[in-house]
C-alpha cells in the first residue's frame, strides 16, 4: 500500500508557506525585497530595493509577509540589463503603507 494519497491530502490542507523576500498579488510571487524596514509606529515598510517586479501591479494591493501593503513611493525605477543578476524592473526606495494583516 502506498501512501501518497495521505500526503498529497495533508499538502493541500497545510497553509502554503509564504517566502519571507517576497511579495505577493493573488498569491503570486511578484517581487523581491532588499532590505525591508518595518515601521509600525509609522505604518509604513520601506524597501531599499524591490527586482524581478515586472508583474508588480503598484495601484493594486500586496502582501510581504504578513502584512497587507499597498505601494505608495518609489524613488528610482529602471529595467536592467539581461546580463544582470537580477532581472526585470528593479525598483529602489520604496515606500508601502501597512494596511493591515494578511488573513492566513
Amino acid at each position: 500500500m502506498s501512501d501518497a494519497p495521505t500526503r498529497a491530502q495533508s499538502r493541500a490542507s497545510s497553509p502554503v508557506q509564504r517566502e519571507n523576500d517576497a511579495i505577493y498579488q493573488r498569491g503570486q510571487v511578484v517581487a523581491r525585497v532588499i532590505d525591508p524596514e518595518i515601521d509600525l509606529e509609522a505604518k509604513e515598510i520601506r524597501f531599499a530595493e524591490l527586482y524581478n517586479s515586472d508583474y508588480l501591479l503598484l495601484p493594486d494591493e500586496c502582501e510581504f509577509q504578513q502584512h497587507r501593503i499597498l505601494v505608495r513611493k518609489i524613488a528610482y525605477a529602471t529595467k536592467v540589463e539581461k546580463e544582470s543578476l537580477h532581472k526585470g524592473r528593479i525598483l529602489r526606495g520604496v515606500t508601502a503603507e501597512i494596511l493591515g494583516y494578511r488573513e492566513h
